[in-house]
């Protein structure tokens, strides 16, 4: 069956939507009806191109396992997320962004060290790092911006201390990342901050090759880069990504998370109060299925004809995957914009599905289940220290979340 568009081309829906204000957890109203009226269907975005939307779950689903579709930001008709995206997809280009053969190739180099089991080892760290930031947080001045002063701070600590990295350079790495995740960056601006992160990664890789310690950076410098199984350049980009990602995504999910917990003081009672590990595990996968914090889409491009939902989505076509309403459909999730942290919501794609699945979501997963079963449990009267709506939201960014969350308790 050939397409039927329900937009004429002149009178398509931009993309991103903006969001309601008086909603800020939910997937924009827009988007919504999407999912209601149509299940493929056009939108245009910032460069005028007009990529397929995509929102219900097993579609979303169907489409990131697809083989037929790539994530090659290299291709023609690869709808970026951004001008400063495109600009920047060239020098930052990592295993993330290839399709297979190269893209097996070389996550697997990276896949060992993020295993569950390893992560689990790492937990009595992840937790002292918690219960240290937390007695600072007690002892110093009220009100304090979470972000700042906890949701930061603990997975750039983790991340620097898997990696190699020395947290000390933490505001270097955190300023450039923010310029990178964020859509208004002017393309000179987002590729001066993605070679200045990859300069910087060059060159720990060649101080970790000359004098290797116990962390992933000297590994994939003596093992990868020594053997010629990866140019030094190719390691580096490779290091930006994993840096950028261990703790962009993660202090979002911790802040947001924590406000959302706040609007729903019976949820938050009940993650407060919980002992059993499986619950607090449960309320993480909830969280990150309400949350879905990914709210640019998973973009994508089709490498050939796809007939897929009665259109035809053509080769070259731009494809954008929205993980937001896939974790709200009501066909998989009943009473979806409800947070109900005793729900099963591992079905959720806030991380993806298929090949290209987070690689650190052991990590993500294990740092969030410290963090919420610790947080709420150490200071039981946080509260929210101003009013909702003049908190300010990152409706620009690639990652939602709260530029700051000011708190008291």
């Amino acid at each position: 069956m050939t397409e039927t568009v329900s937009h004429a081309p002149d009178d398509l829906t931009e993309f991103p939507m903006p969001r309601a204000a008086r909603c800020p957890f939910d997937p924009p109203e827009a988007l919504r009806a999407r999912q209601t009226e149509a299940t493929l269907s056009r939108v245009r975005i910032w460069d005028g191109s007009t990529p397929w939307l995509v929102t219900r779950h097993d579609q979303v689903r169907a489409l990131l396992a697809d083989p037929r579709v790539s994530s090659d930001v290299t291709r023609s008709g690869f709808p970026h997320i951004s001008a400063g995206s495109k600009a920047g997809s060239e020098v930052r280009r990592s295993f993330i962004n290839m399709d297979d053969p190269e893209h097996s190739r070389m996550r697997r180099m990276v896949t060992a060290p993020f295993a569950i089991r390893k992560m689990q080892a790492l937990r009595p760290e992840v937790q002292r790092i918690a219960d240290d930031l937390i007695d600072d947080l007690l002892a110093g001045p009220k009100p304090v911006d979470l972000v700042q002063a906890f949701a930061l701070p603990v997975p750039s600590l983790v991340i620097c201390a898997l990696l190699g990295v020395p947290y000390a350079d933490h505001g270097l790495f955190q300023r450039h990342t923010k310029v990178l995740v964020r859509r208004s960056s002017a393309p000179e601006d987002v590729s001066a901050a993605s070679a200045a992160l990859t300069d910087y990664l060059d060159a720990l890789l060649a101080e970790k090759q000359a004098h290797p310690e116990e962390d992933l950076l000297s590994d994939i410098a003596t093992r990868q880069v020594a053997t010629g199984q990866l140019t030094r350049q190719q390691a580096a980009r490779m290091g930006v990504l994993l840096l950028a990602a261990g703790h962009e995504t993660t202090a979002n999910m911790i802040a947001l998370g924590t406000l959302a917990l706040l609007r729903n003081p019976d949820q938050l009672d009940v993650l407060r109060a919980a002992d059993d590990p499986k619950t607090v595990a449960a309320a993480v996968e909830e969280l990150l299925r309400y949350l879905s914090i990914v709210h640019s889409g998973r973009r994508r491009v089709a490498l050939e004809d796809i007939t897929y939902a009665g259109v035809t989505i053509k080769a070259g076509d731009g494809i954008v995957l929205a993980g937001e309403t896939a974790n709200r459909d009501p066909e998989v999730f009943p009473d979806p914009d409800r947070l109900d942290l005793g729900r099963d919501a591992r079905r959720h794609v806030a991380f993806g599905f298929g090949v290209h699945q987070c690689l650190g979501q052991p990590l993500a997963r294990m740092e969030l289940q410290v963090v919420y079963s610790t947080l709420y449990r150490r200071v039981p009267t946080l509260a929210l220290a101003t009013d909702i709506e003049r908190l300010e939201f990152k409706h620009d960014g690639a990652i939602f979340g709260v530029y700051e969350l000011p708190v008291t308790w």
